[in-house]
């Protein structure tokens, strides 16, 4: 078979420790790159980017900064769609005050913010963990969203409390507003979730993801051995909720363009990704993805068979999604607490043995 180890040899330390070392993911990863950024800008339509492209490249954003804290760190959060908020509110403020500064450093802003808020509401880690610190972080989710709601600051003292993206253009062409091209705001959140990505990776595979997963793994054991607990936690939570504050902005200005937060950020929406990072699998880059692509898909796909397709009511087919979603996170964490991720990883073990028996 051509997924082989077999005569690809390493002949230093640091060909050794890159992030794809057998040669067939190396170029896989690139031919999937090379589709995203060179193949698919031209056949995509607004149905397409509006149903699934654009949700699957913000989640993924989402989920791989809440596996950054829950998954690498071992931090319960229920505050996701709270940091979402922010990221969102922060890119509007900033759009607004700011015209004539480039979107991409808005949302790196709103990111930026949204990390110091993340820190903020992260100092109860210190004290508690488990089950507290998911009540803490569920705190911040309503405190977030009460927040927006009652002071007029944020929302720029609009009388119905909505929020509405301005036009903005990168290199001379439009990536918010209604006037957007579809392949404009592809590209734009393809390239926030490839170095997101590329980012995550590095940082989880270094010295700070070691600390990370000392602190998940026995947080006591990790401090006797060196490693600092305070660092270690609101590094976590800053990297987490920088990624977070990033998706809330694209979810927002690319995505949406309006938003009300207690509809768009409700607690419904931290479940949401929570779902994404313990389907995809915890502790897992490419985990992230494979939550987000699975929990975007599987309603498209049931409205396309159950409503269009046999005829079902659209309120069975909802209920049906619940159901589904519920029944794959309690077999995932009795039978796979690992998830898609390790699913793959052991498919490709099998791959990379056949036809030998193990």
């Amino acid at each position: 078979m051509f997924y082989r180890e077999a005569g690809d040899f390493k002949v230093s330390y640091r060909d050794d420790s890159q992030t794809f070392p057998i040669k067939f993911d190396r170029y896989r990863y690139y031919v999937v790159l090379a589709v995203a950024f060179g193949v698919i800008p031209f056949l995509i339509n607004d149905y397409w980017a509006n149903a699934l492209l654009l949700p699957f490249l913000i989640y993924a954003i989402a989920a791989i900064g809440l596996n950054i804290l829950v998954g690498y760190c071992g931090q319960v959060s229920l505050g996701t769609g709270g940091f979402m908020a922010v990221g969102a509110y922060s890119c509007y403020k900033l759009m607004t005050a700011f015209p004539e500064v480039s979107m991409f450093i808005h949302v790196i802003l709103a990111g930026g913010i949204t990390a110091l808020v993340g820190v903020l509401f992260g100092l109860p880690s210190l004290r508690i963990k488990g089950f507290y610190l998911a009540v803490a972080t569920l705190a911040a989710q309503f405190f977030l969203v009460w927040l927006f709601n009652r002071v007029p600051w944020f929302y720029n003292y609009s009388a119905s409390g909505q929020i509405n993206a301005p036009e903005r253009d990168v290199f001379g062409i439009i990536i918010t507003g209604p006037n957007a091209p579809a392949w404009a705001t592809y590209l734009f959140c393809l390239v926030f979730l490839a170095l997101s990505a590329l980012i995550a990776r590095n940082l989880t595979r270094g010295t700070t993801g070691r600390t990370w997963m000392a602190i998940r793994d026995m947080d006591i054991a990790a401090e006797i051995i060196g490693v600092n607990p305070l660092k270690a936690k609101m590094s976590a939570f800053a990297v987490s909720s920088f990624f977070i504050g990033i998706s809330g902005a694209l979810f927002f200005a690319l995505y949406l363009g309006a938003v009300e937060v207690g509809e768009a950020f409700g607690i419904q929406k931290s479940f949401l990704v929570l779902f994404m990072v313990i389907i995809g699998g915890l502790g897992s880059i490419f985990g992230s993805f494979a939550g987000a692509a699975f929990l975007v898909l599987l309603p498209v796909v049931l409205k396309v068979v159950g409503a269009d397709w046999l005829g079902w009511p659209t309120d069975i087919v909802a209920h049906l999604q619940l159901v589904i979603v519920g029944a794959l996170i309690i077999l995932f964490l009795i039978l796979e607490p690992h998830g898609l991720a390790q699913l793959w990883r052991v498919a490709k073990e099998k791959l990379r043995l056949w036809p030998f028996p193990y």
